[in-house]
């Protein structure tokens, strides 16, 4: 059996909630009262200690505390003695090149091979990822290779929308996930809209929150109901 404990939240926020506001329920469940070692690697327009203290802030009501990996002489062993992690959103290639930097991704994959609890929100659900090639952020930085943690056997898209604004005509969300498939037709694309996160305890996973997202794969936009098991897609094909 996998051992693994992870939320993978789509968004820090949903419509014009506070920061972390939609979540806290959810991480007081999956993390408990304790310190929790937080990666702020994402953020680009706001400081390590800025960005820690944001969400110290928005945790504390739960009875979670935070400590920054910036503030450990090293990294790696912040990670393998977390009891355990979140990380938080940003830009997804900034996150994943200071990963690299930092040789964390394969202590983090031993750490939730373990059992310690991980979450991350945006670019910190999608790095949990195959890779972030389904990303929504520019590439700011390149890092050495697209693969990511590989928590999950499928790609991530959060903050998934449909929507298209009237005379726009750039690419929808959409038919950027659709180029993604005509080139990796057998690796699912699990988007999930803002409010949503997918729990995933050992070998089962529901997706959670108020709105259904989608699975592309093969060419075709399946349905990802909410509040319902969607463990399937946890079995590598």
């Amino acid at each position: 059996m996998t051992t693994r404990k992870l939320l993978l939240i789509s968004s820090s926020r949903a419509a014009n909630s506070g920061y972390l506001q939609p979540a806290l329920t959810l991480l007081q469940a999956h993390f408990g009262a304790g310190e929790v070692l937080f990666i702020p690697y994402a953020g680009v327009s706001i400081d390590y200690d800025t960005y820690c203290d944001m969400v110290a802030t928005a945790l504390a009501p739960v009875g979670i505390s935070i400590r920054g990996i910036h503030t450990y002489a090293d990294p790696v062993q912040a990670v393998q003695q977390a009891r355990a992690i979140a990380v938080g959103g940003g830009n997804t290639f900034r996150l994943l090149q200071q990963l690299y930097q930092h040789q964390l991704l394969e202590p983090i994959r031993a750490a939730v091979a373990r059992g310690i609890p991980y979450a991350g929100w945006s670019a910190g659900a999608n790095i949990a990822g195959l890779s972030i090639r389904t990303t929504n952020d520019m590439p700011i930085i390149e890092p050495p290779s697209f693969t990511a943690l590989e928590l999950v056997p499928f790609q991530l898209n959060p903050h998934y929308s449909d929507y298209q604004p009237p005379g726009f005509h750039g690419e929808s969300r959409d038919q950027r996930l659709g180029e993604f498939m005509q080139l990796h037709p057998d690796t699912p694309i699990l988007a999930i809209r803002e409010g949503t996160a997918l729990a995933i305890n050992n070998e089962q996973m529901q997706l959670v929150g108020d709105s259904d997202g989608y699975v592309f794969i093969g060419g075709q936009k399946q349905p990802l109901l909410v509040n319902q098991s969607c463990s399937n897609w946890l079995i590598s094909k």
